[in-house]
């Protein structure tokens, strides 16, 4: 591990980091959009032969009912109740209501409002393979259901022998999620963004992949909603000389052991910051005067994970303004948050947070404004509408109003 300070230029390199597109993969990605965007079905299952080495028919892409059903032989008994525990967590977390309606009535004619309903299709990306994200199908189906998505369409990529993961197929049945497609890569985002004879086209897609899954949902923004741009999942320890070395080590190396994830220590004690530099293989240590200057770090890094690891974190906390996630004193690793704690693990990376929030109901509701005049109020806005129109240069929006009005 590097270990720099706030006045060096590394860091101000490191502060002012942002997801970084290659060409390449832009590119390849395009091509893969067209090609599915055009050829849908025929398209999808020639990648699927070339990236996952699997040959399948149109009708094999969707798991069947014996499938989902025979997934449940590979679940430890013991490890479903444990299962069933964490999803509780999740859906206790979610359970409360979150958006209240807004309503004016001004008493003379004008009538606002709004309303709220869910997203009817939302496709749902599962990594597979080296990494089958079996925790990331109830962090992200979960919010979805509280919000009242009628309709869920999950994708994960098959297996060698063209089998979905018997784990994420099981915890996609306790949930109630009942349309599963074996496909990966952003042939699968493109299959769920534009539609193909047999997989049905979203309104939005979310859930983390590899990196031309991540560039593949920023293409295709626009046609479909989508969560985040992820890049490599991160953590920030916040530590000083009363912190658990021990523990501050072992959370650096367990993050990291993400493909590609990326660790910052930002310590005030030079003793941590040399252990860190031997012992954590990547990432970066900023040592700081003091942890008024820490949170300020922490807030300019705006990590996906941010552990603070001091006497007081709660006081601390409430300087830290840009974070994915918040893990309050020793006891609270992120590995607590990735699977059991309840709060969704779908977060913004690579300082995207400064703006991003984790993924929650809000995020798969539609907000709908209401907008009720009588003609005595509209009366009563015809002059300045008058002259907005003009000036703007949009006579016919100006005739709308006359036309009602003499």
């Amino acid at each position: 591990m590097k270990v720099i300070t706030t006045a060096s230029q590394e860091w101000q390199r490191l502060s002012a980091r942002q997801l970084v597109r290659r060409r390449r993969i832009e590119d390849r990605v395009r091509r893969i959009l067209d090609d599915v965007h055009q050829s849908g079905d025929e398209a999808l299952l020639r990648y699927t032969r070339r990236f996952d080495k699997v040959k399948l028919t149109p009708k094999q892409l969707r798991v069947t009912e014996a499938e989902i059903s025979g997934a449940f032989q590979h679940l430890d008994p013991k490890f479903a109740l444990q299962l069933k525990s964490a999803i509780q967590n999740v859906q206790a977390f979610y359970g409360r209501p979150r958006l209240k309606p807004v309503r004016s009535v001004d008493g003379d004619g004008v009538i606002l409002s709004e309303k709220f309903d869910p997203i009817e299709r939302v496709g749902i990306y599962i990594p597979g393979g080296t990494a089958s994200l079996v925790s990331t199908v109830y962090m992200t189906v979960i919010p979805a259901k509280r919000a009242g998505v009628k309709r869920i369409i999950l994708a994960t990529p098959p297996r060698k022998d063209g089998s979905a993961d018997p784990h994420i197929l099981a915890v996609a049945s306790l949930l109630d999620v009942d349309e599963v497609y074996k496909m990966g890569g952003a042939q699968a985002i493109a299959a769920m963004a534009f539609g193909t004879k047999t997989v049905p086209k979203v309104d939005k897609i979310v859930g983390p992949g590899s990196a031309f899954v991540a560039e593949a949902k920023r293409q295709v923004f626009g046609f479909v909603d989508v969560d985040t741009i992820a890049g490599p999942s991160e953590i920030a320890v916040i530590a000083n000389r009363h912190s658990n070395a021990q523990y501050v080590l072992a959370d650096l190396l367990g993050e990291t052991e993400h493909a590609g994830g990326v660790g910052f220590l930002i310590t005030t004690s030079r003793a941590l910051a040399k252990s860190a530099r031997k012992q954590v293989p990547g990432g970066t240590c900023i040592l700081v005067k003091n942890l008024n200057e820490a949170a300020d770090v922490a807030n300019r890094l705006a990590p996906e994970h941010l552990e603070i690891m001091v006497r007081s974190p709660h006081t601390l906390a409430k300087r830290i303004t840009r974070a994915g996630a918040i893990f309050l004193g020793p006891y609270s690793p992120v590995t607590v948050g990735d699977y059991v704690a309840g709060p969704s693990h779908v977060l913004p990376t690579g300082g995207s947070a400064r703006a991003f929030s984790g993924l929650g109901v809000d995020d798969f509701i539609r907000r709908t404004h209401l907008i009720s005049y009588t003609k005595k109020a509209l009366e009563r806005m015809r002059e300045p509408l008058e002259r907005l129109t003009a000036i703007e240069g949009l006579p016919r929006h100006y005739d709308a109003i006359k036309v009602r009005l003499t």
